[in-house]
């Protein structure tokens, strides 16, 4: 399973052949893990990817397990 490199910055446009594009925003996406791709903060699989460089977001609780991974621009939250 390919795991999300996020070690120079995450650029979506890289893993655009196994993410659907859910919903966008000026600041945000929401995307769906398609090709089974792992999560860059604990190797598993995960289901949905929320990516944001807004300096502040406010969630409501995520159903299940959940992740945060943070790059110099952006931080993203992938659900399990």
């Amino acid at each position: 399973m390919e795991r999300l490199d996020v070690a120079d910055g995450f650029d979506v446009h890289e893993y655009r052949h196994g993410l659907k594009l859910r919903k966008q925003g000026a600041e945000t996406m929401h995307l769906e893990n398609r090709e089974g791709f792992g999560c860059p903060a604990c190797g598993r699989e995960f289901g949905k990817l929320f990516v944001s460089s807004r300096r502040h977001n406010t969630f409501d609780s995520p159903p299940g397990p959940f992740c945060l991974t943070r790059t110099d621009d952006r931080v993203l939250l992938l659900t399990h």
